[in-house]
């Protein structure tokens, strides 16, 4: 287990916006991970608030991470949803993300987003994602390049 930690932290280090915002990988197991992401000053929006934005990138960085627990490092995502339910303003961000169903070339995927302040967790957000394979040549236009998320 130590050694897939270490795999996909090396994969999220490789990312330099995850850096940029601060995310951590706190956990990865056979089917579900955990990402964080402390709240600061410059995360939020003109009311104080988390911005959505920065929610949205926690949970879509967490489905595509889960996706690549079933289905290898070469993955992107090719969509999601996501419902804020509330605000967060002070702690830290966690996204818990499982992998719900898998094939050979893609893995659907949800997201819970909390806020951790002290010992108590708050529900924020929930996603659910699609996560696809790229690179394998098993379809045209495989072999080219694509934008990780």
């Amino acid at each position: 287990m130590t050694d897939l930690l270490d795999r996909a932290r090396g994969a999220l280090h490789a990312q330099p916006f995850s850096m940029l915002l601060g995310a951590e990988l706190m956990h990865a197991g056979d089917n579900q991970l955990t990402l964080c992401l402390p709240i600061r000053d410059e995360l939020r929006q003109q009311h104080g608030f988390v911005h959505g934005g920065v929610i949205s990138f926690l949970a879509d960085n967490a489905l595509t991470f889960a996706g690549a627990l079933a289905l290898g490092p070469r993955v992107v995502t090719g969509e999601y949803k996501i419902n804020y339910l509330r605000p967060a303003v002070n702690g830290t961000l966690m996204a818990r993300a499982r992998v719900v169903d898998s094939s050979r070339h893609q893995a659907t995927c949800q997201c819970d987003v909390f806020v951790m302040d002290g010992k108590h967790e708050r529900l924020i957000a929930v996603a659910q994602g699609t996560i696809n394979r790229i690179g394998d040549g098993g379809e045209p236009g495989d072999e080219r390049e694509r934008a990780p998320v």
